[in-house]
């Protein structure tokens, strides 16, 4: 019987195989479905949630939880809950949005890295090497700071800083592609560079940048959080987790209105942790070696 299975799972293709591995990770499961629910939360709440973000009730300010404010209100009235969701919107929008550029970067450098002769191979690795060696935090707030505030800077910074760790796991897979017999005939035949990059390099990082894509998310929501905590992401009244954080920093507000900061941060951890189970779950499932476990 157990040969009988072993048979039948080789013969599906590599996709099907690591589906089937994905769905008996119960963790991996139960993080997806906790995304799919803060997603669609996040997604429809102005069809059944009867506050704006920014809209300001003078008679609930510092409102604890109720019926009618379910997280409570802030310092000038505003629905914790609603700027909740919408802090929720900005955050994974800006992770998403930066992620998806630098997956663009890391792939092309990579890439080009490992498809191209010695001599650029080198120049451009060097370049990767600068890059990684360059201190992640004093270079973050340095950005921020020559850049300013706003979505659109806070996805460029983030952007700028994620990409060269995966140009390098580009670049190893494709030089083992690179010696293969089917990548050596395209050459001989004069395919080109767009060619070897979208015709055989890409299928072939699949898995890497789907992994890659996953993680780096949650790493993107918390560089945004940052960000914003200190003032230079996200900029108020616009809501995100990482100001509603530092908005609600004073220790009047740490001790006597815990769920300004409470709901935010419980949030952020939920969704950090959640996307970190569909990682591991998708970077478990696309190693080839669990077929031989």
């Amino acid at each position: 019987m157990s040969a009988a299975v072993a048979i039948l799972g080789s013969s599906k293709g590599p996709t099907a195989r690591a589906l089937g591995r994905f769905v008996t990770n119960r963790l991996a499961l139960a993080g997806l479905v906790v995304l799919i629910a803060i997603l669609i939360a996040i997604l429809t709440y102005p069809l059944w949630w009867a506050y704006t973000p920014n809209q300001i009730d003078l008679r609930a300010l510092n409102k604890g939880p109720s019926a009618g404010h379910w997280f409570g209100t802030d310092g000038v009235g505003r629905d914790v809950f609603a700027r909740l969701m919408q802090g929720g919107r900005v955050s994974l929008l800006v992770a998403v949005i930066s992620v998806g550029i630098s997956l663009v970067i890391g792939f092309l450098v990579g890439a080009i890295s490992a498809f191209s002769g010695r001599l650029a191979d080198g120049a451009i690795m060097r370049l990767v090497d600068l890059a990684m060696t360059l201190p992640p935090v004093i270079l973050l707030l340095v950005l921020a700071s020559i850049v300013g505030t706003g979505i659109v800077p806070t996805i460029a910074v983030i952007s700028l800083l994620s990409w060269p760790v995966l140009s390098r796991m580009v670049r190893a897979r494709l030089l083992e592609l690179r010696e293969r017999d089917f990548v050596v005939a395209a050459r001989g035949m004069g395919a080109g560079m767009r060619h070897l990059l979208f015709r055989h390099g890409l299928p072939n990082c699949i898995d890497i940048l789907v992994v890659y894509a996953t993680l780096q998310i949650a790493n993107a929501i918390l560089l945004e959080a940052g960000l914003s905590f200190l003032g230079l992401g996200i900029a108020p009244p616009e809501a995100s987790w990482g100001n509603m954080l530092n908005a609600a920093r004073s220790t009047s507000v740490l001790e006597q209105y815990v769920w300004q900061w409470m709901f935010p941060g419980v949030a952020l951890v939920i969704t950090v942790l959640a996307i970190n189970f569909v990682g591991d779950g998708l970077r478990d499932a696309f190693d080839p070696r669990s077929d031989l476990q």
